[in-house]
């Protein structure tokens, strides 16, 4: 089933902490790590929020769990508003916090994720990143970093907005789809579109759009960006019908991706085109739904770039979520 990929955990006050511990050490066991293994992200957990009560504004913990290629893991993401940390090497020596800044106990983190990885900038705040896997991760055996952060509209079960993929004969194939309003009529559009956009064999986006159109005419319908990478020519091709934001980055360039009007399942232009983006210039793609306002810029946050994708999305749903819809970032970066 499609829906969010993470779960909101309020940790803006103490009070909440035991609450988040709970239902992140819930998470872990659902997906089978060992009692060992969730007392450990329960000591990642406990020096999270104990950083966030003694140095954090607006701090919030996002939580979910993925398949991994068949290595199950949980991700946690701490988002905080808080003073920021000058020197995050410095900070991730066990033990090391000052005054000032955030930092006792990143490392103790840092060494009990299999994954970690953290932003700061002095006076915006920290984005922290904790992945837990259910076995010893090996390397990336795929060319694309591919990371989602979908999240239900406050006050929903179910999310409205869903990220979907598949492998093709020449690459891969991507959509971004938010069906129309929010809850279980629009999260039943977009995990219909699902159906028929794993069955549909073409490649093409253009195609997959038009077949996705005849097949979901009994819904609410939804809005939707297909993203193609042919892995042979190394070329993007993509195409939107409504509001899915669509970034292409690349090294010393920064592309806005133009879509159509309409609605799939509803009413689509007759004439569409496949736009193409070679990957030796944009080696990123951004997504996201309309959720998330649209006037964020990348070189607000220097170096993130060499960060992993989670840490771009969540600095994106950070400064510009609306908290009164579906929120949806994805990241898909060419290695």
């Amino acid at each position: 089933m499609v829906d969010s990929t993470h779960i909101r955990l309020a940790a803006s006050d103490r009070s909440y902490f035991s609450l988040v511990k709970k239902e992140i050490r819930r998470k872990a066991i659902e997906i089978g790590i060992s009692e060992k293994r969730t007392a450990e992200i329960d000591l990642i957990v406990a020096e999270i929020t104990s950083n966030l009560y003694k140095y954090a504004i607006d701090g919030e913990i996002l939580v979910g769990t993925f398949n991994g290629a068949g290595n199950p893991y949980i991700e946690i993401i701490c988002i905080d508003s808080g003073p920021g940390i000058i020197n995050t090497n410095r900070m991730l020596q066990d033990g090391l916090s000052t005054t000032n800044t955030l930092g006792h106990g990143l490392g103790s983190i840092k060494r009990l994720s299999d994954v970690f990885d953290i932003y700061s900038l002095n006076g915006w705040g920290t984005v922290l990143l904790s992945r837990v896997y259910l076995k010893i991760p090996g390397k990336p055996t795929s060319p694309l970093d591919i990371k989602s952060i979908v999240i239900a509209k406050p006050g929903e079960t179910t999310s409205g907005d869903g990220f979907m993929m598949k492998e093709t004969k020449v690459g891969y194939k991507f959509m971004l789809a938010d069906g129309l309003g929010h809850g279980p009529e629009a999260n039943a559009a977009i995990n219909e579109a699902e159906k028929y956009f794993r069955a549909f064999p073409d490649e093409d986006p253009v195609e997959t759009l038009r077949f996705l159109h005849q097949s979901i005419k009994r819904t609410r319908g939804m809005v939707a960006n297909v993203v193609c990478f042919n892995l042979k020519s190394k070329l993007w091709s993509a195409i939107g019908i409504g509001n899915i934001g669509v970034r292409w980055l690349g090294p010393n360039v920064s592309k806005n991706h133009m879509s159509y009007n309409g609605i799939v399942g509803h009413n689509i232009p007759n004439t569409m085109n496949t736009q193409q983006y070679p990957a030796e210039l944009y080696n990123q793609v951004v997504l996201a739904s309309d959720g998330i306002k649209t006037r964020w810029d990348i070189a607000k946050y220097p170096m993130i770039q060499k960060c992993d994708p989670s840490i771009l999305a969540a600095a994106i749903y950070k400064d510009h979520a609306r908290h009164t819809d579906d929120m949806s970032v994805v990241v898909i970066k060419y290695r």
